[in-house]
C-alpha cells in the first residue's frame, strides 16, 4: 500500500532541520558557551512526544561474573515540565513485574516510585536515596530521570575529540539537593548534539563512574536515540550495559499510563 504523507508534518520537519543547521552559535563567558551547548543538545530533542522500546540490561562484578534481565520502557514528554518513564523488568523470574515509575522536574525534586511485586506495595524513593544504585546496576536512580537543563549550572571547558568526533566538553554543577555528584564532565559532538560520554564525579570530587553512549539511531529524521550505554564504576570495578532495541515514537501514549496504579498493572 502506497504510504500517504501529512504535508504539514513534512514541512515541520523540514524547518526543524534547516534550524538544526543555522541556530547554534558560541558565544560570551564560559559559562554563557556551556549554556548554551545544553540548550542546543536539549532543543534538537524536542517534539517527540512519546516512544516505547526494550532493553536488556547486563550486570557485571568486577570478577566478570554477569546476569542478565530484559525490560520494557515506556516514556512520554512533557510540555513545560521533565518527562514521565515507566520500566517494567521482564526477566528473570526473581524481578519479574518489577516496576519503576519517574516523574522527572524542571525546577523541583523528581518523583519516583518502586513497585517491588514481593511485598505487593509501591515504595517512593526518598530524595536523599537517589544517589542509590537502581536493580543492583551501576546506573543510580538519579541517572534515569530526564535531562533538564535547569538542574544544573554550566562551564565550557574547551574542544575534544571523542568516539572520532570533534566534540564540546563541558561540566555540569547539578543545583538540585541531594545530589550523588559535585559534577559531571560530559563530551557532545558538535555535528549533532549527542551526548557521547559522561564522566560522574562523587561527593569527594573523585571520579566514581563513567558512561558512554554508543550506537546511535536516527529516528523520524531527527531524534538520536543511543542503542548502547555502559556505565562503568571505577571505585568497585562494576560495569552495567543497556542494549535497547525496538524504538517506536507517538504510539499514542497519554499520561494515564503513568498513574502510579499502572506499576501494579505493569505485568
Amino acid at each position: 500500500m502506497k504510504k500517504r504523507y501529512n504535508l504539514s508534518v513534512l514541512l515541520a520537519s523540514l524547518l526543524l532541520t534547516s534550524s538544526n543547521l543555522f541556530a547554534f552559535s558560541l558565544n560570551g563567558s564560559e559559562q554563557d558557551k556551556g549554556l548554551a551547548i545544553a540548550k542546543e543538545s536539549d532543543r534538537r530533542d524536542q517534539g517527540w512526544i512519546d516512544s516505547i522500546s526494550e532493553m536488556k540490561m547486563t550486570l557485571r562484578n568486577r570478577i566478570g561474573d554477569e546476569s542478565i534481565r530484559e525490560l520494557r520502557i515506556s516514556n512520554l514528554e512533557i510540555s513545560n515540565d521533565g518527562d514521565k518513564s515507566l520500566t517494567v523488568f521482564d526477566s528473570p523470574k526473581d524481578v519479574r513485574g518489577t516496576g519503576f515509575l519517574s516523574f522527572s522536574h524542571i525546577n523541583e525534586a523528581d518523583d519516583q516510585w518502586l513497585y517491588l511485586p514481593a511485598l505487593k506495595r509501591v515504595k517512593r524513593i526518598a530524595s536523599k536515596n537517589k544517589s542509590g544504585p537502581f536493580m543492583g546496576s551501576e546506573f543510580s536512580f538519579e541517572d534515569l530521570a530526564s535531562f533538564e537543563v535547569d538542574k544544573y549550572d554550566y562551564h565550557y571547558l574547551g574542544n575534544d575529540t571523542i568516539n572520532g568526533l570533534a566534540s564540546y566538553k563541558v561540566e555540569m554543577t547539578p543545583r538540585y539537593d541531594h545530589s550523588g555528584y559535585t559534577k559531571l564532565v560530559t563530551w557532545i559532538d558538535q555535528q549533532e548534539f549527542r551526548i557521547q560520554q559522561v564522566q560522574f564525579y562523587d561527593r569527594k570530587q573523585t571520579l566514581l563512574k563513567t558512561q558512554a553512549f554508543r550506537n546511535y539511531h536516527h529516528y523520524l529524521g531527527q531524534y538520536w536515540r543511543a542503542h548502547t550505554m555502559e556505565m562503568d564504576n571505577h571505585q568497585t570495578g562494576k560495569f552495567t550495559t543497556l542494549e535497547f532495541e525496538n524504538y517506536k515514537f507517538q504510539t499514542g501514549l497519554n499520561e494515564q499510563a503513568f498513574k502510579k496504579n499502572a506499576l501494579k498493572r505493569s505485568r
